[in-house]
């Protein structure tokens, strides 16, 4: 039985079709689902090595924020207990975190977004999540 759906967006078409996806299983379970939005940390590059930088929590807040009333624009979430969250880091690590933090049943995502490798099969995220979840994966095209 699903309890909790962790839906990852980056506002790609492809992530917004796992929304959709996500919020029907919620609907025929009864299901909270959880938008998640990872920022990458920024790289920045200073003669020719690179430094990690942390982003300002409020860089995260309002980009965030932004990503997921984007991503939930047009959406009929009547009916959903929906829980929005934003973080920071590597997204194929934070998600996987986030599905064990939560006791997640069920992550939904897009097959590839805004990836580096545009058109690739399956983005390296969802790969990272696909293999690396202890729970169940769909991966919506």
């Amino acid at each position: 039985m699903l309890k909790k759906i962790l839906v990852a967006t980056d506002v790609s078409e492809y992530s917004r079709r796992a929304l959709e996806t996500a919020l029907e299983f919620a609907r025929k379970f009864n299901a909270e689902v959880e938008l998640l939005f990872v920022m990458y940390d920024p790289i920045v590059y200073s003669f020719g090595v690179a430094d990690s930088f942390v982003a300002p929590l409020e860089q995260v807040e309002r980009e965030g924020e932004l990503a997921l009333n984007t991503a939930l624009e047009g959406i009929d979430i009547s009916g959903i207990t929906l829980k929005k969250k934003k973080l920071h880091g590597n997204p194929g690590n934070v998600i996987l975190q986030e599905a064990e933090d939560e006791n997640i049943d069920l992550i939904v995502m897009g097959s590839h977004g805004y990836g580096v490798i545009v058109g690739s099969m399956l983005g390296s995220v969802s790969q990272k999540v696909l293999h690396g979840a202890k729970c169940s994966v769909l991966i919506s095209k």
